[in-house]
């Protein structure tokens, strides 16, 4: 092949590859398809001819040095229905050209390590490998609908506004992985619904600085790999790992960047199911920072017994926990961070599947009917063993929302639970606070128990004709009042301290004078806690 003088045509091109060099510099699409959509089909066995068929050199030679337009035409490799043999190796180069390949199938990888583009659209493209890595694009990162078998390496890249890899399936590489993209930036929104991978989504370290959607995607990952592996990923408005709504006739939502096919009431138009967002095997987003939430809307989480849906230490403002309930596995939030928990009761798994150290929550939204009872089994099932910190944070939550009560049976479940970490001696007195006054956290029944012993005090002290200590300085008897001003401290009625109780009746006036010491001190407690609250 010579060297072509401006606007010349190289020698030895193919019928194919000079209608793709005239096609460029008109700016034109470059249209082989047959019009049969089985043939037409990238992903179909039928083998493309040499009549579709163009060289990866070619290729190459028209994005990094290809011939100057048309007068009044815009240069751009626009390709549809087109074969591409050989390896495209652009690594390291300059791709001004705007570049679009539809339905295109390339015989071997694609390799673009550290290559700049404007816009880079591949849609419904059979690729066997992408290889990517710090590839850099001013505008849009677009591989909707392409199907490729050995994975994609985008480590590092940096792409300039949207990555858009809508309804995609990929395989596994040697390692395992489906897609790398460990170091990813892009500047707006990564858009990744309905994607299918057959390994590991590796996200480490991830920027996004818009919103992060895999509605309806189906993550799988390998033996000893991760479905989803994304710590210290950064999205600054809202990871969405939900349903999307699809057409029941195609399977596709229709549009890319799509966003779904519902109506904005939230129900599905007609003619569209629902397809949940689904992921077999592990996910880890430890110490990931979202800007706006993290929704979990209907998710499905398949994991093994030793696999976890790890958000440990993660950070935003909302956190939207109503998917379906893991079988197997853990859900770990150890030391999350969260301004608005919005969760269903049946969407936790049971004790021994829950992990919540240092879960931090201020304000609770429950979807749905969400009892205390089923929130203290929440807690139970997050402590195997005694930890009182949980039971503190749902106490303090609740009662910052003014549900004093609910605080109030949280902590008494909290002293229960620490009752039977107790040895016996201090086990029995735990039971006995608990029967007679719940430990000061139902102020109402350390009153009943206060008016119980004033009335069994009065009938006893109605039996009892006491000697004054001083014969002429003293009030009328009065039972009563006596056994009142036994049982109520610091209040003087006027009949304490005038009469000698002798024998069995000083451990009675004992009795009530202990026994109404702990019970005033439960009801004022409970009292200011009224107070407090006022």
């Amino acid at each position: 092949m010579t060297e072509p003088q401006d606007g010349e045509i190289p020698d030895g091109l193919s019928a194919a590859e000079l209608g793709m060099w005239q096609s460029f510099r008109n700016g034109t699409t470059y249209d082989l398809r047959t019009r049969d959509p089985v043939r037409d089909d990238p992903f179909a066995a039928h083998i493309w001819g040499p009549e579709r068929s163009v060289g990866a050199r070619t290729v190459a030679r028209l994005l990094l040095s290809g011939p100057e337009a048309r007068p009044g035409r815009v240069a751009a490799l626009k390709l549809r229905g087109v074969r591409i043999t050989g390896r495209l190796d652009l690594a390291g180069g300059r791709v001004s050209p705007y570049v679009e390949l539809t339905g295109c199938r390339f015989e071997q990888e694609v390799v673009l390590p550290e290559c700049r583009f404007t816009t880079l659209r591949m849609v419904g493209c059979a690729i066997p490998r992408l290889e990517a890595a710090r590839l850099h694009t001013e505008g849009d990162l677009h591989l909707p609908r392409c199907r490729i078998e050995r994975g994609i390496r985008l480590t590092d890249a940096q792409i300039g506004t949207d990555l858009l890899i809508n309804q995609i399936s990929v395989g596994p590489d040697r390692q395992g992985r489906a897609l790398t993209a460990d170091g990813l930036a892009v500047a707006q929104d990564l858009q990744a619904e309905m994607i299918e991978t057959r390994g590991e989504l590796s996200l480490r370290g991830a920027k996004v600085g818009g919103s992060l959607s895999l509605r309806g995607s189906r993550l799988r990952g390998t033996e000893g790999r991760r479905a989803l592996n994304a710590p210290q990923l950064t999205v600054e408005r809202t990871l969405y790992m939900t349903e999307a709504w699809v057409s029941v006739d195609t399977g596709n939502q229709g549009t890319t960047p799509p966003y779904g096919i519902a109506l904005s009431s939230g129900t599905p138009a007609r003619g569209t199911r629902s397809q949940v967002f689904e992921c077999r095997g592990g996910v880890r987003l430890d110490d990931g920072r979202f800007g706006d939430a993290v929704d979990l809307h209907k998710a499905r989480f398949v994991l093994a017994r030793h696999e976890e849906l790890s958000l440990r230490r993660i950070a935003t403002p909302e956190l939207r926990f109503n998917a379906e309930r893991p079988e197997e596995g853990r859900v770990v939030l150890n030391g999350a961070k969260v301004v608005t928990l919005i969760d269903v009761s049946t969407s936790w798994p049971g004790p021994g599947g829950l992990a919540m150290g240092g879960f931090v929550y201020e304000n609770l939204v429950p979807y749905g009917h969400f009892p205390l009872s089923r929130r203290l089994e929440w807690v139970l099932a997050a402590t195997p063993e005694y930890v009182p910190e949980p039971y503190e944070r749902l106490a303090s939550v609740l009662r910052s929302c003014g549900e004093d009560s609910d605080a109030r049976e949280v902590l008494l479940a909290k002293q229960r639970r620490r009752r039977e970490t107790l040895p016996p001696a201090a086990r029995l007195w735990g039971y006995l606070q608990d029967w007679t006054v719940a430990y000061g956290y139902r102020p109402g029944r350390a009153a009943v128990w206060m008016a119980v012993l004033w009335a069994a005090g009065t009938v006893a002290f109605s039996r009892y004709d006491p000697a004054a200590i001083k014969q002429e300085e003293h009030p009328e008897w009065n039972a009563a009042l006596y056994a009142l001003d036994l049982l109520v401290p610091v209040i003087n009625l006027g009949q304490d301290g005038y009469w000698r109780l002798e024998g069995g009746w000083q451990w009675v006036g004992a009795a009530l004078v202990l026994l109404g010491w702990i019970l005033a001190t439960t009801v004022a407690a409970g009292a200011s806690r009224l107070l407090r609250r006022g």
